[in-house]
């Protein structure tokens, strides 16, 4: 029900992108004002993309994506009834645009964090390539009903369908039963909710491995999306339709990929199937690079469709597997304003390339690059094992106070007793491994100290911003961090555990 309620959203997003620019054509001559709509379209998700991920793991998610698809239809009812009015403007259509893709900033966050709600873990890879699936249908049949309905009735009209599709999606959100689990801690202020999702992530290196891959991707790919009518019109025998047949035809393919993707998922390991992708990708590019008749550039879209969403759909896969479901919604939001930010990169880059020379010579440059740059990101940065599950069923036990702490920073230092012998192991662990776990959960900084007048007493200090934020960071723990504190004490020779203490600062 839920996948549905997405696959009328995507189409309703390609819809109204597609018919705000060809309003835009109507209001006004001007080159600027037309590009000016796709840059409304797509700015929020940079504006917005961290907020939204964290309003969407701090409140409720249903009650959050239903929010979004109100606001969705709000705002086609308001384009559909200036249209309607004959009162729409240059202005207003940005200003409409621009808060049309809130909503699309808001709601995408929340949806990625939904889904490992509704699945069971190993279904997770066949779900997502079900979005994948969405993601390109809606593409093919979104501008396609959005054209139809321009010449046959008019703008204003699909504008009111999006606004009515827009109401049945949120019934349809409406009908999800899910329970709400109240955080006994109250929720965390945005500003520090933004913090500790970008620290998160930032400090996890399956989680950079994946941004790394995906903005490579798609910062190379791009430059086929963006200089794509350009090379139908170069065809010979092309015509006034065959950009949408090639944009047709890549979906198709990826829609096809889509039901080997389980199968090449257990063939391959991660880096294994993203540098293949990487390859097809490329190799097609070079492909249409070199095209002259419109059946080549078919047949190499085809192609390049199914690359996508293999190379896309993997990478999408692995970052949903790592991340922890209290920072889920922050962390996708981060994967796609990763994607956006290389779509935009590469679009300028490679249209500049473009312009001095020509468009083949830039497709041809963008899919030899690419592959380099996928193998240097397995060789330099190759994948490892999973080591931070998203979830966990032992959790570390609350510590308890005898007066409960009052506003302030909660300083935590943990006494260790070390052999001389094993001191520059047991540093290594802490600044490789015990850093980044207190970090990643939320801590605001971490110290070890070195007694030099005793070289086997080491002291690690953890700064939380609150108690509250202190004992989050236990509700955070999962089996790979209860793991690594086992290994911290195997180190220590002291009579009794380590010895902790905790203090809140005054000053």
């Amino acid at each position: 029900m839920l996948w549905s309620a997405w696959v009328v959203a995507s189409v309703c997003m390609w819809m109204n992108d597609v018919t705000a620019a060809w309003v835009m054509t109507s209001l006004t001559t001007s080159p600027m004002w037309v590009a000016l709509v796709q840059t409304a379209a797509t700015l929020p998700v940079f504006l917005l993309g961290l907020p939204s991920g964290a309003l969407a793991d701090m409140l409720d998610r249903k009650r959050y994506f239903l929010g979004t698809q109100l606001w969705a239809a709000l705002v086609a009812a308001a384009l559909s009834t200036l249209c309607f009015l004959g009162i729409m403007s240059p202005l207003l259509l940005l200003v409409l645009t621009f808060a049309n893709g809130v909503g699309l900033a808001m709601r995408w966050p929340a949806y990625s964090a939904i889904v490992p709600d509704l699945v069971p873990r190993p279904q997770l890879p066949a779900a997502l390539a079900l979005n994948g699936i969405s993601t390109n249908a809606s593409r093919l049949f979104g501008p396609l009903l959005a054209g139809a309905l321009i010449s046959t009735a008019g703008s204003a009209w699909v504008f009111l369908l999006n606004a009515v599709l827009s109401l049945a999606t949120a019934v349809l959100i409406g009908r999800w039963r899910r329970e709400v689990q109240v955080d006994p801690l109250g929720h965390e202020g945005l500003g520090m909710a933004m913090r500790i999702g970008a620290q998160h992530v930032a400090q996890s290196y399956h989680l950079k491995g994946v941004l790394l891959r995906i903005f490579s991707f798609f910062f190379h790919s791009t430059a086929l999306m963006a200089l794509l009518a350009l090379l139908a019109r170069g065809l010979h025998d092309g015509g006034a339709g065959t950009f949408t047949l090639l944009m047709a035809t890549m979906g198709a393919g990826a829609i096809a990929a889509s039901l080997v993707l389980a199968s090449l998922r257990r063939r391959y390991p991660r880096d294994a199937l993203v540098l293949r992708g990487t390859v097809v990708m490329g190799l097609a590019m070079a492909t249409l690079a070199g095209a002259q008749h419109v059946w080549q550039a078919l047949a190499a879209m085809f192609v390049v469709g199914g690359a996508w969403i293999t190379t896309a759909n993997t990478l999408s896969v692995s970052i949903q597997m790592e991340l922890p479901d209290w920072v889920r919604a922050r962390g996708m939001a981060i994967y796609q304003m990763s994607i956006m930010g290389a779509s935009a990169a590469g679009a300028a880059v490679w249209g500049q390339v473009a312009t001095w020379t020509n468009v083949h010579t830039s497709l041809a440059v963008a899919s030899v690059t690419g592959i380099v740059v996928m193998s240097w990101c397995n060789r330099f940065m190759p994948e490892r094992a999973v080591t931070h599950e998203s979830s966990s069923g032992q959790k570390l036990d609350l510590p308890q106070a005898a007066v409960v702490p009052g506003p302030g920073r909660v300083v935590v230092a943990i006494e260790y007793l070390v052999r001389p012998a094993d001191a520059d192991a047991f540093q290594h662990l802490m600044r490789h491994e015990g850093r980044s776990s207190r970090l990643r959960n939320g801590a605001l900084a971490w110290h070890l100290l070195h007694d030099i007048n005793q070289p086997g007493r080491f002291t690690e200090l953890i700064v939380d911003g609150s108690w509250a934020d202190h004992l989050r960071r236990f509700d955070r723990s999962n089996a790979a961090e209860l793991g690594l504190r086992e290994r911290k004490r195997a180190f220590h020779i002291g009579p009794s555990k380590p010895q902790v203490t905790r203090h809140l600062m005054e000053t």
